[in-house]
């Protein structure tokens, strides 16, 4: 199949991350120690565009950050990556996103986050004439749940404007307290090409347990494709209604799942614009989400 055209946009959250491990507990009183850190780039925008720029794509950044030293740390490094980062906007005399990941002894990070400059994002951040412009032919939301500026009428009407543009619209969501009233999502379903969560967040957007029927729900309220992202066990595609399971890679090592599921988003992302079909892109992301989980941190930095 031959390659789409245009270039990749993501949109999203970014974040400086700071990833600790082990830490089982957080005691009220006492210090306690770890064995390992990382302070690497973070949030699901950053975790996809770099994942992109590694597999050798051209992409888009588009974001919010302050004008502190987090955010230089972020554009020195997407300069370094090739991340294109000219629609990232440095808001002056405010603090870049942060996130402080405790890794347990069963390789899953609890986060604790503050939103920062992240909440400037808005649905006017995405201006379909400047993405046409630069060729952009696939626009991927990534971390819609912990996006506040996203969360508020508007998003659906810009998207129908990329539409018309014939633009491949994808959106992943992120685990957020947000996500206890996804009504605000519903609206913006008809409009993507593609609608992606991973197993607990379908849970709680579904109040069900099965990937089949948690796929059923979305695409009541319009979701054209759905995956839904299931770890180790790959990821359940569904796409009108129908759906099948795409087995996972095997893995040799497990270090950290932080950012498997960004990678799953570059993998799948990256996949489509070179032209292959759904099945096969799942396959590639499952390919790098598999890889995601064999280093500390979201991103592979060397």
């Amino acid at each position: 199949m031959a390659a789409k055209k245009g270039t990749i946009a993501v949109a999203g959250n970014v974040t400086l991350d700071i990833i600790c491990k082990t830490v089982d507990d957080v005691p009220r009183h006492d210090s306690i120690s770890f064995q390992e850190a990382a302070v690497t780039p973070g949030g699901c925008a950053s975790n996809t565009a770099l994942n992109l720029a590694q597999q050798g794509e051209k992409v888009y950044l588009i974001a919010c950050t302050g004008d502190d030293l987090a955010a230089g740390f972020l554009f020195q490094t997407w300069e370094k990556f090739d991340v294109d980062a000219r629609l990232v906007k440095r808001h002056k005399n405010q603090t870049t996103g942060v996130s402080v990941g405790l890794v347990d002894s069963e390789l899953q990070p609890r986060f604790i986050h503050t939103t920062g400059a992240n909440r400037y994002l808005t649905h006017l951040s995405l201006d379909p004439g400047t993405l046409t412009q630069l060729g952009v032919g696939f626009l991927h939301i990534a971390g819609f749940f912990v996006l506040p500026g996203l969360l508020k009428p508007g998003l659906e009407g810009i998207l129908s404007e990329f539409q018309a543009e014939n633009i491949h619209l994808s959106l992943d969501v992120v685990t957020s307290p947000a996500m206890y009233s996804p009504q605000v999502l519903w609206p913006v379903l008809p409009a993507l090409d593609l609608f992606l969560c991973n197993q607990r967040e379908a849970e709680i957007l579904t109040s069900g347990n099965d990937p089949q029927q948690a796929a059923a729900f979305f695409h009541d309220r319009g979701a054209a494709a759905v995956i839904i992202k299931l770890g180790s066990r790959g990821c359940w595609l569904s796409v009108s209604g129908s759906g099948t399971l795409i087995p996972g890679e095997k893995t040799t090592q497990v270090l950290d799942t932080t950012g498997a599921g960004d990678a799953f988003a570059a993998g799948l992302i990256a996949s489509l614009r070179q032209g292959r079909d759904l099945p096969d892109a799942c396959q590639e992301g499952n390919r790098l989400g598999a890889a995601a989980v064999g280093y500390l941190g979201a991103v592979k930095l060397d």
